[in-house]
This record gives structure tokens, sequence and C-alpha cells, in this order.
């Protein structure tokens, strides 16, 4: 277990931005991970979690207390059982079920981060979301101060969120296990338009699961999320802000602003989301709100590739990112009604 003092940790995250923590751990094994999760908490340090950083915005000033790397390692694979360590890069675990033959996680290839922050973001990107595979969270309880095994009914999973994110100050996820599918060589049905007419087939057809991957990695690299060091649209967090989810009444409050703004002839983005609930799209709404690709004139920008990617062009600091996302919520509220919610955990900051 690796301990450093006055540590940097813009370079553990893909904005490359905040400032230095007092101390910070790397830990390589679960039980190490334990044991500085239980020294923090014995001595009532502040901890910080750093997986693969791909979701984490630290404030200029740092963090006042532990920052635990989980650098974490464990990939095994029994028939379509498959569990991961917490610390596993997860693109490359992609890769490997991929190689194996499995479906079900094939259309997150790409996303950025570690295996144990996919069950508390509930990530999913092209139709894909890792609560349809995962069949257990194993995770440390600072509560109770076991190991506990959490099965996919008791995570509280729903759109990018989970009770390990609701509550996260509880869980420390150890290692996650999934369930996936052999279906000779197959994709699971494609439920993501866009990747249905990228590969030139309908929804809900199979193709090879290569070539699902391959042209989802082709899609993402197209909007600057794949990272890539040399490529400033990549110094970011992915998507920055979630998907609006709206109720009948917000719904209807939100095609009249729509109307007023753009004309009675233009029609936003819907998608059922269960329950009497419709959820539109956050890109869509930061472009009508007049926020275009590349927007900005500082050290923070909006991606030039997507609009919902605020970037780090490579100067800038957490104040300049923040500034930037305040102007785009305000923006979208002022325009829609619609107050857009970040996706990224703040650390220290909020906007």
């Amino acid at each position: 277990m690796q301990e450093l003092h006055d540590a940097p940790l813009a370079p553990l995250t893909t904005f490359r931005l905040g400032g230095p923590a007092a101390r910070l751990i790397t830990a390589t094994t679960d039980d190490e991970v334990v044991a500085a999760v239980r020294e923090a908490d014995d001595t009532g340090t502040p901890l910080l979690l750093i997986g693969g950083g791909s979701n984490l915005v630290i404030g200029d000033e740092g963090f006042a207390g532990t920052a635990l790397r989980i650098a974490t390692r464990g990939f095994t694979l029994d028939g379509t059982e498959l569990e991961l360590a917490a610390g596993e890069v997860w693109t490359d675990a992609v890769a490997r079920t991929v190689d194996a033959g499995l479906a079900g996680i094939e259309c997150l290839a790409g996303i950025p981060g570690s295996a144990g922050a996919t069950p508390i973001q509930n990530v999913g990107a092209y139709g894909q979301e890792v609560s349809s595979t995962i069949t257990e969270v194993i995770a440390y309880d600072r509560r109770t101060h076991e190991t506990v095994t959490i099965p996919n009914a008791e995570c509280g999973f729903s759109y990018r969120h989970s009770r390990f994110k609701a509550d996260p100050e509880r869980f420390v996820v150890l290692r996650v296990r999934f369930r996936l599918e052999d279906a000779d060589g197959l994709s699971a049905p494609l439920k993501y338009a866009e990747t249905a007419r990228a590969l030139g087939v309908e929804p809900g057809d199979r193709v090879p699961l290569a070539d699902a991957r391959d042209t989802v990695l082709k899609l993402r690299t197209g909007k600057g999320m794949v990272l890539d060091p040399e490529d400033h649209d990549t110094w970011s967090a992915g998507s920055f802000f979630t998907n609006p989810i709206l109720t009948e009444q917000q719904l209807a409050a939100f095609h009249a602003r729509v109307a007023e703004r753009l004309g009675p002839d233009v029609t936003a983005p819907a998608y059922p989301a269960g329950d009497g609930l419709t959820k539109t799209s956050a890109a869509w709404l930061i472009d009508k709100a007049g926020f275009h690709k590349g927007y900005g004139n500082g050290p923070a920008r909006i991606s030039t590739k997507h609009t919902l990617a605020l970037t780090n062009r490579g100067s800038a600091t957490t104040e300049d990112l923040l500034a930037l996302a305040r102007e785009v919520v305000a923006g979208v509220r002022d325009a829609f009604g619609i107050t857009l919610v970040n996706e990224p955990v703040t650390v220290g900051v909020s906007l």
C-alpha cells in the first residue's frame, strides 16, 4: 500500500483538475482498501474514494483528508458469470468479455473509469445499463464494519442512480459480479437507434459482438468520449449533465416553452421513462438554449464534438469549469424551465 502526502489529484482525474490531497493511499488488494477505510473512519478523517477518476470534479483547494485510490485487479470468468475487482479498467474488461464471446456489456465499450464505479452510477450508454447484467455487488459496509454481498434487487438501480450513489458515505464497492449471455458470438439485441443505423440493421437485431463494440467505439470517438491525451475534447467527464426526467405536468410546461421559443412545429426529443415519466435530451436542451459545440472563450469550454461534454482545454481551473457549467444550467433554465443536474461527483465544490 503506497502512501503520499500533499499529493496531486488532478493527474488521477480525466478532467486533470483539482488541488492536492493531504494524504493519498493507493490500495491494490481488497484487504488494503478495507484497512484504509477503517483507519479513516476510526480517526474521523475525511475520505475520498478514487477509481478511474472519470466522474470527479475536485475543487482547486484539493481535499483536506485521505484520498484512497482503489487499484485492485481481478477478472474471473466462469461460463457466463463474470467477477471484476473494483479497480479493473472498465473498457479493458468489456473488451475481454467480447473476446470471450459473451454479450451484455459490449455497447458499454470505451467508457472510461473503473469497474467499481459502474454500479454506483448505473453506468449506461447506447441502450445498455450495467443494472441489467449485475447480479451482486460485494462492498464494505462502513456502518456495520463488515463486507456484505448485495443482490441486484437491493441495489436500488434507476437511471444513473443506485443505493450506493444515494448513500455515498456507507458502502465501498470491492467487487462486482455480472451474468452475461452466450449468444453464439452475437450481441444482445440492439436497443439504441443510432447504433442500429450505424450497423445497417433494425433495433432489436443482433450483430457480431466485435461489430457492436467497434461501432460504439467509433460513435463515442466521434463525440470525444474515448480518452485520448492529445485530444482536449476528451479532457472531460463525458456527459456532464444527466438527461432530465419529466412528469406529465413538467412535460406540458416544457412543450409550451419549446413552442414559444422555437415555434409550434419544433418537436423536442422525448422517450418513455416509465410510470408516466418522459426523458428528454440534455444535449438538445443545451444546444437549443444557445450553447453550441465549442462554446466558450476561456480555458474551459463545451466540447467541439458534443454539447453534453464540458472540457478543460489545457489550462483550466475547477472554478473555470464550474463557471461554464453554471452558465449552461442558467441558460437552459431560462430558456426551457428545466434545471440540469450534473452527473459527475463534486468534491469540495458545487454548482
